[in-house]
């Protein structure tokens, strides 16, 4: 398997179109982590279906969070997306979000030529405001069988401040 890591960088984030994972795929209750050690997927847990991911879930390469792990990404689609592809996509915002006490942000971006939409997500604004409410209910009770009140939705973020957090992600990555 390929170590994208070494083989992919964070992509054109001034442009809006970066590099993007896959590690779950929407509808999965399957928690699949990129472990940068080894350079392969891992199945970290199986959480509950009723907690199963409302979009595929993935990650930036070349990129470090504050929780340490790489930069995730929400990645809208109409079908679920398999676990190791990666695509270009278009940054539309972020989600600002806490886990356990922790920075843990989410970009969310749609692919960089969706023809079934016509391009037509370019903003958290262009979104459905249901699939808004159903991310954030997600985000925020998706551990609550566990450890209740540990996750927090605290604010959604345009394109220059998503664009902002994976710059600050890019620059831990070279400072590790």
């Amino acid at each position: 398997m390929a170590d994208f890591n070494k083989i992919l960088d964070a992509g054109d984030v001034d442009g809006g179109i970066i590099n993007v994972v896959v590690e779950i795929p929407a509808g999965s209750s399957h928690k699949i982590e990129w472990n940068r050690e080894l350079a392969v997927f891992e199945l970290d847990r199986i959480d509950p279906q009723i907690f199963a991911k409302p979009c595929n879930y993935g990650f930036i390469p070349q990129t470090l969070d504050e929780d340490g792990d790489e930069l995730d990404v929400l990645l809208l689609t109409e079908q679920p997306l398999p676990t190791g592809i990666f695509l270009k996509a278009k940054v539309i915002g972020v989600m600002k979000f806490v886990d356990d006490g922790e920075v843990d942000d989410k970009i969310v971006v749609v692919p960089a030529d969706d023809r079934d939409t016509g391009n037509a997500y370019n903003s958290l604004e262009d979104l459905p405001k249901q699939l808004i409410n159903q991310l954030e209910f997600h985000f925020s009770h998706y551990k609550d069988l566990k450890k209740a009140g540990t996750t927090v939705v605290e604010s959604w973020g345009d394109v220059a401040e998503a664009k902002e957090v994976i710059k600050e992600s890019i620059q831990r990555w070279k400072d590790l």
